[in-house]
């Protein structure tokens, strides 16, 4: 099962909580330069699987606006970022070659910013935008979800204390990582 159907479960999940949604904030970690309604959009497929089925206020869900461009997103992302910080909590996962949120092993962004224009991603689109590790390690709780043997090798070497993107998240209270059988190599 792809990454990208085990979110679909935790949202599908996460729908069916008791909780108070008048309460939650959503933000997102990252996003590609495509149209609003593309299908290929994080956004897109949270409010589907999620957001639709709650009853979070729209005006509490801060979709990024990547339609825009990555740059011009980025700026107008980092402002909601800035305002929002810290997050109460952040729920990541990890592609096969290490990266989380759209941070890519081998590519430079300024340590101090919030949001990072992205270029060149290895995967389509190659523009995006992403939180920073800065701003994905500003939060309370940072829960990791990783499934599938593809990230076995990266898993292995993230434990083994590589300089990968995924590494680089490092909130005070620690991460939390649930993993699969496939993922996790001994």
């Amino acid at each position: 099962m792809r990454a990208v159907a085990h979110l679909k479960k935790v949202y599908r999940l996460l729908a069916q909580s008791n909780t108070d949604w008048s309460r939650w904030q959503i933000y997102y970690g990252d996003e590609r330069c495509l149209p609003a309604d593309h299908s290929d959009r994080n956004s897109v497929m949270a409010n589907t699987t999620l957001l639709e089925q709650t009853t979070i206020p729209a005006t509490q869900v801060f979709t990024m606006p990547t339609e825009q461009g990555n740059e011009a997103a980025a700026a107008a992302y980092r402002v909601i970022v800035a305002n929002a910080l810290p997050f109460d909590m952040v729920l990541l996962g990890m592609g096969e070659d290490g990266h989380t949120a759209s941070l890519f092993p081998g590519h430079q962004h300024d340590l101090d910013e919030l949001v990072h224009a992205v270029y060149n991603s290895p995967k389509p689109p190659p523009e995006r935008i992403s939180l920073s590790a800065k701003a994905l390690s500003t939060s309370s709780h940072v829960l990791f979800l990783i499934t599938g043997a593809g990230k076995q090798a990266k898993v292995a070497e993230w434990r083994a204390g590589a300089d990968l993107p995924v590494a680089q998240i490092n909130p005070a209270n620690g991460i939390d990582i649930f993993i699969d059988q496939d993922a996790f190599s001994a």
